[in-house]
Order: C-alpha cells, then structure tokens, then sequence
C-alpha cells in the first residue's frame, strides 16, 4: 500500500457522519471523507517528512481531507527553520502548480500565509499581482492571503495595491479575505489603514466589514 492510500484509510478509521455533515456546509458532499480538522492536522504533522512527488499526489486527491492533509504538510514544511531555499522553492511550486485542487477558503488560508507570503517576502511580488488578476477564485484569495505575513513583516505596499485592485470583486470569499488583511493592515500602520478607508472605504463590501470586526476569513 502506497502513503497516499494508506493516508486515505487512516482517515476513513477517523470519519463520522456528523463531520460528513458539518463539512457539507462548505465542500461538495461526493469529495468528503468526514473527519475532523484537528485530526487531519495530526496526520499531516506525523507525516510531514513524506517526499513532494507524495505530497503533491495528496494535494491532487479527490477527497477534501487528503487534500487538507497534503497542504497542512506544505505549511509544516514552510515552517521549519532549517528548510533550504531549494525546498522552499519546490513547495511554493507545487502549491501554484496545483492550486486547481487547492479550492476552498480553509485549503487556500492553511498554506498560502507561510508557503506563498513568507517566501515571497525578500523576493519580487509580482506573482500575487498575477494572482490577483486570475479568473480563479482561489487564486484571488492567495494572493490576499499571502498578503498576511507581509502585512505582518511591515510589507504594506503591494498589499495595499492588491487589495484596491479587488474591493469590487464579484466573490464573498475574495472580500472576507480582504477584510481579515485590512484589520492586520490597520494593526501594522494605523495611519496607512485609515488613508484607505477614507479613498475607498465607501467601497467595502458588507462581507469585507464584517471580517474586519470579527476576523472571520
């Protein structure tokens, strides 16, 4: 038996039909295995050594949680110190390249902070501009997402510039991103969070204020 299969039948011995349930609230019903989210946390944290080539055969699963388990692995890789350049690389590709899996809020908002933002801190920004332009949902969302640990590294101005070029985007997902990145803006420089406010705050979408106060993403 392969990781990947081995990893789904662990997480078929977790499913219980109230988390089937719940998860239907956001996830097609055909794609959940029903477990909870701390549990598929643990999976991916005891299996977070597991090679790319099988990480990125998670990320493409059909199920939901395999997927969830798949990108948690991205970010734990992320996280570690000691992770080369050359690593860092790799997970910030496999999460573009596979970002058509990568296609709820909770898939976009557990990687993109640390496996898109953090590596795109010392680097050129243009790729979240590029996000930002996509006809993908999901990749807009990245790339406000991504914002997050500029926005807390005192990185503010592309930022800034992503979030104007999708105050009127058509998706609520997209604006309560973009509330959740303006709350951590106002956080980092006051003065710059209420220059926005008073040139396109009349803009906001009720989603966007709302994410603003209670930090829903």
């Amino acid at each position: 038996m392969g990781d990947v299969e081995r990893i789904e039948q662990e997480l078929r011995a977790l499913s219980s039909p109230d988390q089937v349930d719940l998860i239907a609230r956001r996830v097609d019903r055909n794609q959940i295995i029903g477990v909870r989210m701390g549990s598929v946390f643990g999976l991916a944290k005891a299996n977070w050594r597991l090679d790319l080539g099988t990480v990125r055969e998670l990320v493409q699963s059909n199920w939901f949680e395999v997927r969830m388990v798949g990108v948690s692995i991205l970010d734990a890789r992320a996280r570690k110190g000691s992770a080369a350049d050359t690593e860092r690389t790799d997970l910030y590709e496999l999460y573009l390249d596979e970002h058509a899996h990568i296609d709820t809020w909770d898939l976009v908002d557990r990687a993109a902070p640390r496996v898109v933002g953090e590596y795109l801190l010392d680097r050129p920004k243009e790729p979240l501009h590029v996000l930002a332009g996509s006809a993908n949902l999901w990749e807009r969302r990245t790339s406000i997402v991504a914002c997050y640990w500029l926005i807390r590294n005192g990185e503010l101005d592309d930022p800034l510039r992503i979030l104007e070029t999708l105050i009127d985007d058509p998706e609520v997902f997209v604006h309560t991103a973009l509330g959740t990145a303006l709350r951590e803006v106002k956080r980092a420089d006051p003065a710059r969070a209420d220059e926005f406010h008073r040139t396109l705050g009349s803009r906001l979408h009720p989603a966007a204020r709302r994410a603003m106060k209670v930090g829903r993403t």
